[in-house]
């Protein structure tokens, strides 16, 4: 009990909820659209199921990449692909990859399509959850499990946020950057070279973090300084 006490416990609880919140919006959308067909009386429970559903999956999934990470190489590998994830989250160009799911006409198949689909579309998730968890299965658990509210009544409310305050994605992003930064120092022979050397684990979470949010912000003002120049 004594580690739900901690602050370290609680701000990787507050990194993984900033997580799901800016990485659940397409899943939310999916899970809508599978349910989009069947009765309005029947939509909701759809929904609600598929998503326990998809939490159980999910939870499982992420056990999963938690004892891979532990592999060497793989969570310097996981830090790399999160960072991506995260510049990819902030310019849109990952949008163009999200599976097309079609709606099913019974109850059981929008179930189905629902699992399914959020465990195709969830390796971001996964991924950002097992990063900020840092191996910890109560995390884990408690931290998609928020997940469940976000999915099934936040989808709209999270567009209109991050509609009128662009800067909410940015913050998403950041958090997702900094989970990156960790993973990458957590490498076992990363952190042995930079164990006597706290300014270059500075520097690296600098470079990340700077990085990805520099990177994506030029990225998206590309449009508009390309104007200019003509």
């Amino acid at each position: 009990m004594e580690q739900f006490i901690t602050p370290g416990f609680w701000t990787a609880f507050a990194a993984i909820a900033v997580i799901n919140l800016v990485l659940s919006g397409d899943n939310a959308i999916v899970i809508a659209l599978a349910a989009r067909n069947l009765p309005r009386a029947h939509q909701r429970l759809a929904i609600v199921w598929g998503t326990l559903g998809a939490v159980v999956v999910r939870v499982l999934l992420t056990l999963t990449v938690v004892w891979v990470l532990r592999l060497p190489g793989l969570m310097l590998a996981g830090g790399a692909l999160l960072a991506w994830i995260a510049y990819q989250l902030l310019t849109g160009d990952g949008a163009a990859g999200k599976p097309k799911v079609a709606s099913a006409a019974s109850f059981a198949g929008a179930i189905r399509t629902i699992v399914v689909a959020d465990a195709v579309m969830g390796l971001d998730n996964v991924l950002g959850v097992a990063g900020a968890a840092r191996g910890s299965v109560p995390l884990i658990v408690l931290g998609l499990a928020t997940s469940i509210p976000i999915v099934v009544w936040g989808s709209t409310l999270i567009l209109k946020w991050i509609e009128r305050l662009p800067g909410l994605l940015y913050a998403g992003g950041a958090v997702l950057a900094w989970t990156a930064a960790t993973m990458l120092l957590e490498e076992p022979f990363v952190a042995q070279s930079f164990s006597h050397h706290p300014a270059a684990a500075i520097g690296t979470y600098a470079v990340v973090v700077g990085g990805v949010l520099g990177l994506a912000w030029l990225r998206n003002r590309r449009p508009a300084l390309q104007s200019q120049w003509r």
